[in-house]
């Protein structure tokens, strides 16, 4: 019996788009955490009727990027300081997942991705670029999970990475020195590449618990500014 031929499709639907936009908006801080989605509002917006809204948004709910309470409608996750140590928990797992794949045979091939994250993290820091180098970061992971050849695990570091963009902030606060943040990759880079196995998957290791450190300081360093100007007032 032949086989139906199948039209193969090459475009995004409507509300893949938006959803891909809604997360940028998220991730870029444009939506802030606790930020109510209006799905008439959104759909004015984007200039597109109501449902591929109502799709798009029940995908990021489904990923985790939204939140839905009854009776009240859809909101931006709010990360709370276990969700943060959960996400780096999590990109850990994947991301040394990740690394044992490289380890085995794919270390050329991740040392050539990272090369253009750390150039841009290097100029970034090098005129105080904040934002770029946070862009810079992003890609230097993605490009690391890519580079194991693992299809699931990439599509897995996806949502993580969104979350921790979100919560960049509090650590750009914390520390400042970007050059620093820009020579650990470096380093992890030339571990990657060429050096001892043991010192890259530390690195990785090190590298993720220094940046819950980091924001846990501020989150506690912000609570205790709030409880001292409630008090001065």
């Amino acid at each position: 019996m032949p086989l139906v031929e199948i039209e193969p499709v090459s475009r995004q639907s409507t509300a893949e788009v938006i959803a891909d936009r809604l997360r940028e908006a998220i991730m870029r801080g444009s939506f802030a955490p606790g930020d109510q989605l209006g799905e008439a509002d959104l759909a004015a917006r984007f200039d597109v009727s109501r449902g591929p809204v109502r799709e798009a948004m029940q995908r990021l709910v489904s990923e985790g990027l939204l939140h839905s309470i009854r009776h009240r409608g859809i909101f931006v996750i709010d990360l709370t300081i276990d969700d943060v140590v959960d996400i780096y928990q999590a990109r850990t797992a994947i991301e040394g997942g990740a690394l044992e794949l490289i380890l085995d045979g794919r270390r050329e091939i991740a040392y050539a991705a990272l090369g253009e994250s750390v150039t841009q993290m290097c100029a970034a820091a090098e005129i105080g670029d904040a934002a770029g180098l946070s862009d810079a970061d992003q890609a230097f992971h993605v490009a690391l999970v890519d580079s194991a050849g693992s299809p699931r695990l990439a599509r897995a570091a996806r949502t993580l990475l969104i979350e921790t963009r979100m919560c960049l902030g509090a650590l750009q606060t914390t520390n400042p020195d970007l050059t620093e943040q820009a020579r650990e990759h470096v380093e992890l880079r030339t571990a990657i590449g060429t050096g001892p196995a043991a010192r890259a998957r530390k690195l990785l290791i090190d590298h993720m618990q220094d940046a819950v450190r980091a924001i846990a300081a501020d989150r506690t360093s912000q609570t205790a500014v709030s409880a001292e100007a409630r008090v001065s007032t």
